[in-house]
């Protein structure tokens, strides 16, 4: 159920993208900044930087950066230390901005991540959230 879910975001990122809504090439680099730098604090423990590029939203619901760290570690080990990363490009569904990754885990199994991005008043993007779905194939 969740595969389908996610398989049918990818291909909505893909009929959206053909009728034209499409994301800038500078935002999409913004984009992908931000969502590694995170990847990155993950990598280094870096709780409060990995917390800083979330939204207000997404920092309100969890309410200090061990906390969302402590969630990152039990729920999303692939996102917390993926042995491999490649993005996609970021669509935008529905008006949303999604950046879509394939990440590898610990084991070899292939993880498709969606990161719905939120642009700040200031220019700037955050995370405002992540949802996982493992994918058939699987890596070595």
């Amino acid at each position: 159920m969740i595969r389908a879910f996610f398989l049918g975001i990818v291909l909505l990122a893909a009929s959206y993208a053909a009728c034209g809504a499409e994301v800038s090439d500078r935002d999409a680099t913004a984009i992908r900044a931000v969502v590694s730098e995170q990847l990155d604090a993950f990598a280094r423990d870096d709780a409060r930087r990995a917390f800083s590029l979330a939204t207000e939203g997404i920092r309100a619901r969890f309410g200090s950066a061990e906390a969302f760290m402590a969630m990152v570690r039990s729920d999303y080990a692939v996102v917390y230390r993926p042995r491999k990363v490649e993005f996609d490009k970021p669509a935008v569904i529905d008006g949303a901005v999604m950046q879509p990754v394939k990440m590898i885990d610990a084991q070899g199994t292939a993880w498709i991540a969606v990161y719905p991005m939120q642009r700040l008043a200031n220019g700037r993007w955050r995370i405002n959230g992540c949802q996982v779905a493992r994918l058939a194939e699987r890596q070595v």
